[in-house]
């Protein structure tokens, strides 16, 4: 079997990857989940008349800084992992299909909820890979504990990414102590590691200052305007409206994937990561205008703005905004700051002239 670190060099050889001491040094635990999921699935098919579910591996919780190479690892790892029974999904993402699943199971008048759910989402599935965990609502952070217990007697093997220590996972949240037992859980089963990379490659990457307009002044708009029509021309492009759970969420002007919103627009409005997600998926070219500075003020419509750009950001969507300051300056003090890095990160690489889908 080839391993990890051979995979990895033969990228570095081919100047797809530069080698990087704190990536090579989670190699080897990544190795042994791969090995120990491949012998498993190698026994079952062998011996077909084990049907049942052996215990979980024990998973992989890796963390580190914004642009250490944490996604790149996760989907370097599971595209090499030579089993079917796997997924890699965004954090965000995942906790939206549990709320669905649990609503529609509470509709049918299921006493406890979260047991189909999670039967559902762990059904031939021996490989959950989570990018960005980070959990900053508190209806997360009450179920995650049962859930990731019912995953794990499930016999899931988890390997997650987060810009957060344990320890530090869901900090200052309202009743915290209820949270804790997830910490130890995850401690529990779930090897830690720190992605130590001294190298921030996101913002290495060559900028595209004309899809990030600061500041949000006259000159921005008119070049926001002059974008929105090479993209449209002189098209009929009025609002779009998208039903998501049975709410209606309106992009004020729409045409052939290409959106144009303020901010406001999108995240003054009580809107969440399902209507984000859906805007993401319905898009390829978003127009954002007049991203405000954030702060403690406006931290609700920082919130929200921190999901809408995890939701493109997963979808590659080709993000065009104008805002108060450059990323890392956009949300410099108040409750959310340090969530706010990735954010920025996120801003800054998806300037590069090569990010999202083709137009």
């Amino acid at each position: 079997m080839t391993t990890l670190r051979a995979l990895y060099d033969h990228e570095v050889a081919a100047g797809r990857l530069h080698a990087d001491p704190g990536q090579l040094a989670v190699l080897a635990p990544l190795e042994r989940v791969r090995r120990a999921l491949e012998k498993e699935a190698g026994n079952k098919r062998a011996l077909p008349f084990l049907r049942r579910k052996p215990d979980p591996v024990t998973g992989i919780y890796l963390w580190g800084g914004v642009g250490r190479g944490k996604s790149m690892l996760m989907d370097f790892f599971i595209s090499h992992v030579a089993i079917e029974q796997k997924r890699r999904v965004h954090f965000h993402a995942f906790m939206q299909e549990v709320h669905a699943g649990l609503h529609r199971a509470r509709g049918q008048g299921t006493s406890d909820a979260l047991k189909p759910v999670t039967e559902d989402l762990s059904r031939n599935l021996r490989l959950l890979c989570f990018d960005e965990m980070q959990i900053t609502d508190i209806t997360d952070a009450m179920i995650v504990g049962r859930l990731f217990e019912l995953l794990f007697e499930s016999g899931v093997t988890v390997v997650t990414t987060s810009n957060r220590v344990p320890d530090d996972l869901y900090k200052d949240g309202l009743q915290r102590d209820r949270f804790l037992p997830f910490i130890a859980l995850l401690k529990q089963r779930l090897e830690v590691h720190h992605l130590a990379s001294p190298t921030d490659y996101r913002q290495n990457r060559l900028s595209g200052s004309e899809v990030y307009l600061t500041p949000a002044d006259a000159a921005a708009r008119a070049a926001m305007e002059e974008i929105w029509q090479d993209f449209t021309g002189d098209a009929d492009a009025g609002p779009h409206v998208l039903t998501v759970q049975g709410r209606q969420v309106e992009l004020p002007r729409f045409h052939n994937g290409v959106a144009r919103a303020t901010f406001w627009d999108l995240c003054a409005r009580p809107l969440g990561p399902a209507d984000y997600l859906a805007i993401a998926k319905a898009v390829r070219v978003l127009i954002l205008e007049d991203i405000p500075r954030l702060s403690r003020a406006n931290f609700n419509e920082a919130k929200r703005f921190v999901t809408l750009i995890d939701a493109l950001y997963e979808a590659k969507v080709r993000l065009i905004c104008s805002a108060a300051a450059a990323p890392e300056m956009l949300y410099v003090e108040g409750t959310g700051a340090f969530e706010f890095e990735r954010t920025a990160s996120r801003l800054r690489e998806m300037q590069d002239a090569d990010w999202g889908r083709d137009a």
